[in-house]
């Protein structure tokens, strides 16, 4: 017979998983003959089991992937694209967040680089890291924005993302910087310099970004504090990933 008082407590304790297997339990006269510590495991592993999954679930949506069905298990190795499986095996581990190391991934248009790098950002949420996932164009303009508010919008921003544990930035140096926005990437560097890690998502190595900097002194000091500290991930292809799926997933 359910007792309906400790239903409710559990219901109030927001055990809800905890509470409807309970009820299955009651419920169910096959579970009567279990010793009591077995069906105290049961409800435990269920309330444990749905907090993990919507805890997952919460990290994801709060990541704000452009591809959020990502996942390391479907990278495609095909011959032609050279990935280096063992070094992404690694990468998936999480070690390199870990570490508060970097990712560069580089390619051409179309071959993979957003999707991989959503696959690296849902395979950290997995482990429970913070990410958030964000064009750079996007994240300036975010910044730009605070610096022209008068009641320190700027430095409470810095704060916020010097929290996020894995940043992903897309589309990154696709075009010239104007020089005001060079200097407020030096500070988003700078702040999660050796306490988090980004991974930039290039169609250039970083040999190629200096010319996107337009001030030659902070260029220096921006690919000083990111390519000694990273990873680099090419993606190659004869066929692009864009040609294979058509418009799905560039896997």
């Amino acid at each position: 017979m359910i007792n309906e008082e400790t239903l409710r407590k559990l219901t109030e304790m927001k055990m809800s998983a905890m509470a409807e297997a309970y009820k299955e339990q009651m419920g169910t006269p096959d579970f009567q003959d279990m010793p009591f510590e077995d069906r105290l495991n049961l409800l435990v592993d269920q309330e444990y089991s749905r907090r993990k999954s919507n805890k997952l679930q919460r990290l994801i949506k709060q990541a704000k992937f452009s591809d959020p069905s990502a996942a390391v298990e479907d990278i495609e190795y095909h011959a032609d694209r050279h990935l280096d499986k063992p070094l992404l095996l690694e990468l998936a581990s999480g070690n390199y967040i870990q570490h508060h190391l970097n990712i560069i991934i580089m390619g051409a248009s179309g071959s993979g680089k957003t999707w991989l790098s959503n696959a690296l950002g849902i395979q950290a949420c997995r482990q429970h890291y913070k990410v958030k996932y964000i064009r750079l164009p996007e994240l300036l303009d975010e910044f730009l924005v605070a610096k022209n508010e008068a009641d320190g919008s700027f430095r409470k921003l810095i704060t916020k993302y010097k929290k996020v544990d894995l940043l992903i930035i897309d589309e990154w140096l696709l075009t010239a910087l104007p020089e005001e926005y060079v200097y407020t990437l030096f500070e988003i560097i700078e702040a999660r310099l050796k306490t988090t890690s980004t991974i930039f998502c290039s169609q250039t190595a970083p040999e190629g970004w200096y010319e996107k900097l337009e001030d030659a002194l902070v260029a220096d000091a921006i690919l000083d504090r990111i390519v000694h500290d990273s990873y680099k991930v090419l993606l190659d292809g004869e066929i692009s990933m864009r040609e294979r799926h058509g418009l799905g997933a560039f896997k």
